[in-house]
């Protein structure tokens, strides 16, 4: 794959999202790049319901992601993350579709037990900012029927 900068890399993420909310009956408006915590407001064609959707997007092969604390605390039942993995030009993204509900107990959860449970060399972890998202059974993996 082309070597694109992470702001790149974003706004593919953000274009492959819109696109295929479209093509799934959706209205989908990609945010002013200001707001930082939605980047698409969708609504649904048939049911009319509005979500907002915070899209994060990577080119590694993993289904892992690093978020902040605010998405510990940004979370609606309206509020969804689709998690990008991109793939070489002529493949289709792979798209995780989860409730920011759930993405912000998991990654509460997660790090905690990463602060709780000791570095490699036994060392305490020294807290901070950085959170982590990852699906490593697929239990995301495209779910758009969470947003019917």
């Amino acid at each position: 794959m082309e070597k694109l900068t992470s702001g790149l890399t974003g706004i593919a993420g953000e274009y492959y999202v819109a696109a295929e909310l479209s093509r799934r009956g959706f209205m989908a408006s990609i945010t002013l790049r200001n707001n930082d915590s939605i980047d698409i407001h969708a609504s649904s064609i048939e049911s009319k319901k509005l979500f907002a959707i915070q899209v994060k997007t990577t080119k590694s092969t993993s289904a892992r992601w690093i978020l902040n604390t605010k998405a510990e605390k940004n979370f609606d039942d309206k509020h969804f993350y689709v998690f990008v993995n991109l793939k070489e030009l002529d493949k289709r993204p792979d798209f995780y579709i989860v409730s920011s509900l759930v993405v912000a107990e998991r990654v509460r959860l997660s790090h905690a037990s990463w602060l709780n449970n000791p570095g490699k060399k036994g060392q305490a972890h020294n807290d901070s900012s950085m959170r982590i998202f990852e699906d490593k059974t697929g239990e995301f993996l495209e779910r758009w029927g969470l947003l019917e």
